[in-house]
């Protein structure tokens, strides 16, 4: 980044001049010579006078002095005359596309022309991190028993746990996120949500486009946020409840200044989800199994009938849910079907005797039963419920 210049910070390099000084500190007399040089953003080079000190002043555009000193450069913003001892090597940067600097060298005397310019990093303050467009907000209490059947797309996607629990599958490999925690779903990486029959979750979800060169440091990984990275998220559920000219851009500004927070620690982050090459195979096996089920929510599912067009045995699906998501596959297969069951249910174009035979119960009578064991109430009852809304 650019230095302010000043006698401190530029007494290691040569000297400043006063610019109140006759001629602004510039040397006369027939032993120097002057001249204007015009520098443009190609063809830029280190140079060394060692005939004596060089003398440099802006004349006109917003320029910048480079100068090395034991292999290390530094530069400067160049608004005030400076003097350079002799062999000092320096480069003048154009801060945009072009500048011109008066110059005085001894008479007689030519600058000496090295290598050029091929690094001249981080003179501006730039976006290390951009946060495109914001697909989707929301903020939201789910009941006991909640289940997303899963997908997959091509923006990233944050989850951020405000209270009680919630598990997500993730390509395969099941974490569970306590309060206080965030997970970041990468770009096409699947991924699916649910909780436990007894617990409920209130949580935070937004999808949204990042270009970034350290944006794939957040998936796969579980963060615990601090007070003010959590103060952030709420920030941006107040400006999504409020939305008035300005929430997009402020939602926008809060969203990045938590990614870029997180980021920052992921240097010394902990909680990385590591999977060895051996549980690799496990959470494909998983991964194809949900998505399975999901994209076959409508059809007669069994575990038998899963594990055999993913390619393992029964008890082995089995045992792999056990471990990798806390639940069997058959009562996953279940939640998915009466999840379905709710949501053709709110579409309100078949009646319960056409939603048990879209979703291949064998009777009503048997859906109605694991509905209302699923969710304390009957459909009639839960329809009755969604037209009071």
């Amino acid at each position: 980044m650019v230095e302010n210049l000043n006698k401190l910070t530029f007494s290691g390099y040569g000297r400043v001049l006063r610019d109140s000084l006759p001629n602004r500190g510039f040397p006369s007399g027939a032993q120097w010579q002057e001249s204007v040089q015009y520098f443009s953003a190609e063809g830029l080079c280190f140079y060394r006078q060692s005939a004596g000190p060089v003398y440099l002043d802006f004349e006109l555009g917003m320029t910048v002095l480079a100068v090395r000193r034991e292999g290390e450069t530094a530069y400067f913003y160049l608004d005030k005359p400076v003097c350079l001892p002799a062999g000092r090597e320096f480069a003048i940067l154009p801060y945009q596309t072009e500048c011109s600097v008066r110059l005085a060298q001894p008479a007689g005397a030519q600058l000496e022309v090295l290598e050029p310019v091929t690094a001249a990093e981080n003179l501006k303050l730039g976006d290390r991190l951009r946060v495109g467009e914001i697909y989707t907000l929301f903020y939201r209490e789910v009941e006991s028993g909640f289940l997303f059947k899963g997908e997959q797309h091509s923006m990233f996607e944050l989850t951020y746990v405000d209270r009680g629990s919630l598990h997500c599958v993730v390509d395969g490999n099941g974490v569970e996120l306590h309060q206080g925690q965030l997970m970041v779903f990468g770009p096409q990486q699947w991924h699916m949500q649910y909780t436990d029959l007894d617990v409920t979750a209130r949580f935070l979800t937004v999808s949204f486009d990042l270009e970034s060169e350290f944006a794939a440091r957040l998936p796969d990984r579980v963060f615990d946020l601090s007070s003010a990275e959590a103060a952030q998220l709420r920030q941006i559920v107040r400006e999504s409840e409020n939305m008035d000219a300005y929430s997009g851009d402020f939602i926008r500004s809060y969203l990045k200044l938590l990614l870029l927070s997180v980021l920052r620690d992921t240097g010394s982050e902990k909680k990385r989800l590591k999977t060895p090459v051996a549980l690799n195979h496990e959470n494909e096996i998983v991964s194809r199994t949900l998505q399975y089920v999901a994209d076959h929510v409508c059809d007669k599912l069994s575990v038998e009938i899963v594990s055999r067009e993913v390619g393992v045995s029964a008890s082995h699906l089995t045992a792999l849910f056990h471990r990798q998501m806390n639940i069997s596959p058959g009562e996953y297969i279940r939640r998915v079907k009466l999840e379905e069951s709710k949501r053709l249910i709110r579409e309100g174009t078949m009646n319960f005797s056409q939603i048990a035979a879209q979703l291949n119960y064998s009777t009503i009578h048997h859906f109605s039963r694991q509905f209302k064991d699923k969710f304390g109430m009957s459909p009639s009852e839960y329809a009755k419920s969604i037209q009071s809304e």
